[in-house]
């Protein structure tokens, strides 16, 4: 048998008295809970923040709903409990971690994906793992769903998942909806198992990418790559209109540009608290003219050394007076122990240390730096203070903080500086987009943030607030959803059925 087919009989083994039958099964690497160690011992499990879950969690409890995940804990057979959810745990080893996760997900697909702005590796030992623990999602999936059941899988860590439960399940309609960019054509070529991962996510019935761009990779690849297997007698694929004929089933393609829970934000930032919170903090840092801020995983891909390039030239040409301007980086730790993300980290922070030890003054630092996660709230007022936001990212598949802060900008304040590499960018255009790759375009940019006349502001921040309230993460879910629920039966499929690449879920416009 080959590594990526699977036995029915591996799943009845997988199956529990206590799991019921769910007709909307979400699959994604992690389950929508933390772990949380109590002062007396005692481990309590609470529900993670984020916009996957907030759109997902009311369609799972208003029907037979089930999230097959790992807990987050090595080693752990923990069956993690939420009331009124159906969580099916994924366990993983130490070194399944190690393989699947710091591997092949993160050493060699997400550097690959972001145009390899770090080199990529590839190792079989790493690939192996990747093939196994998507097999086991698989086997999960297919034990949880019911007959005829919705299946949704999420994001690059389980790219295989979708024809290995197409092998097991034929009665589901499956989904896969990718997070982040797919990669041109000439780089996805790199991958020795490229093919595998095509044919893998061509066990969907719609396979959902950020921007009609990745779509269009997607298709291409699909044709170039699945069709050469017609030779060998394995599966004929051709592609039109964003549909992918694999033997008798027609494959969907389509945009969809994933949101935020913006109504949410909207009122949390309207709040008296977080709007007291903003004013203290623009008082704790000492009442500048000017506050930037940066929120950023601290990963290579978001650009934090650009935006902290620019400013200290823009303070080393006199364009930004140090006394006037304070800004803010939140970086959020991430993979601590990858030897490029400690680099990288020591980089980022001789930066800052460089740019406050020429331009800072006894009661006012420039920068202000935070190696550390932040709660949601605090983050909330983090954005209402905030005059300036720098979205600076080399490559992004949306960047939800770009979305967040107009979310939060119901007073019209503040402006928004954003990479045009965002898959943001394709809908916020009134924001001052520059090409990261391009210092001077990105001061430029600081620059006419920092001056934009007060009416110019507001006009720019109406028309992005107008887009990110209409298409908020509700309706990205349901777009995706209902495209998937309309999927025909391979048998009865028409086969010249048009799906526009974008139709889907259109990019609004802003005016």
């Amino acid at each position: 048998m080959s590594p990526l087919e699977l036995s029915t009989d591996d799943v009845a083994a997988n199956e529990s008295d206590d799991v019921a039958a769910a007709d909307f099964v979400v699959v994604a690497n992690r389950l929508p809970v933390d772990k949380e160690v109590l002062a007396d011992g005692t481990v309590r499990w609470k529900r993670s923040p984020g916009g996957l879950v907030t759109a997902l969690e009311p369609i799972l409890r208003s029907r037979t709903g089930a999230w097959v995940g790992w807990s987050g804990v090595p080693d752990s057979h923990d069956n993690p409990r939420i009331k009124g959810l159906q969580l099916v745990s994924v366990p993983l080893s130490a070194d399944e971690i190690r393989d699947y996760y710091e591997g092949f997900s993160n050493a060699t697909l997400w550097p690959l994906y972001h145009d390899v702005l770090v080199k990529p590796e590839y190792h079989r030992e790493w690939w192996n793992a990747y093939v196994d623990v998507n097999r086991r999602f698989a086997e999960a999936a297919s034990a949880v769903a019911s007959q005829g059941a919705l299946v949704w899988i999420q994001d690059y860590q389980l790219q295989l998942v979708p024809k290995m439960l197409r092998m097991l399940r034929p009665d589901l309609r499956i989904g896969f909806f990718l997070h982040i960019p797919f990669p041109p054509v000439e780089l996805f070529m790199q991958l020795p198992w490229r093919t595998e991962i095509v044919e893998g996510l061509l066990g969907a019935d719609l396979i959902g990418f950020h921007l009609p761009g990745g779509a269009q990779n997607f298709l291409y690849l699909a044709r170039r790559l699945a069709g050469q297997a017609t030779s060998k007698g394995s599966v004929g694929v051709r592609s039109k209109f964003g549909v992918v004929q694999v033997g008798f089933r027609h494959v969907r393609v389509g945009a969809f540009p994933i949101s935020i829970d913006s109504s949410a934000l909207d009122a949390a930032a309207r709040s008296r608290t977080i709007r007291a919170r903003a004013d203290e903090i623009r008082r704790e840092l000492g009442n500048p003219r000017i506050i930037m801020l940066g929120v950023d995983r601290l990963d290579y891909t978001k650009g934090i050394d650009v935006r902290l390039r620019a400013l200290q030239e823009l303070l080393l040409e006199g364009r930004i007076e140090p006394s006037d301007l304070a800004m803010i980086q939140l970086a959020t730790p991430s993979r601590d122990r990858v030897q490029s993300y400690i680099q990288m980290r020591a980089d980022i922070e001789q930066l800052v240390g460089n740019i406050n030890g020429r331009f800072s003054q006894v009661g006012h630092q420039v920068v202000h730096y935070m190696h550390r996660p932040v709660d949601r709230d605090e983050l909330i007022a983090f954005f209402v203070a905030a005059d300036v936001m720098l979205v600076t990212a080399l490559r992004d598949g949306m960047n939800l903080v770009a979305k967040e802060y107009v979310a939060c900008r119901g007073d019209l304040g503040g402006a928004l500086v954003l990479s045009e590499f965002t898959g943001a960018a394709a809908e916020l255009r009134s924001a001052y987009q520059a090409n990261p790759y391009d210092l001077d375009r990105v001061k430029d940019a600081i620059e006419e943030a920092i001056t934009q006349d007060k009416e110019e502001g507001r006009r720019r921040m109406r028309s992005m607030r107008r887009q990110v309230l209409a298409h908020d993460v509700a309706r990205w879910a349901a777009s995706f959803l209902d495209v998937l629920a309309s999927t025909q039966d391979e048998v009865t499929a028409s086969a010249n059925r048009r799906v526009d690449l974008v139709e889907d879920a259109p990019i609004g416009g802003d005016d």
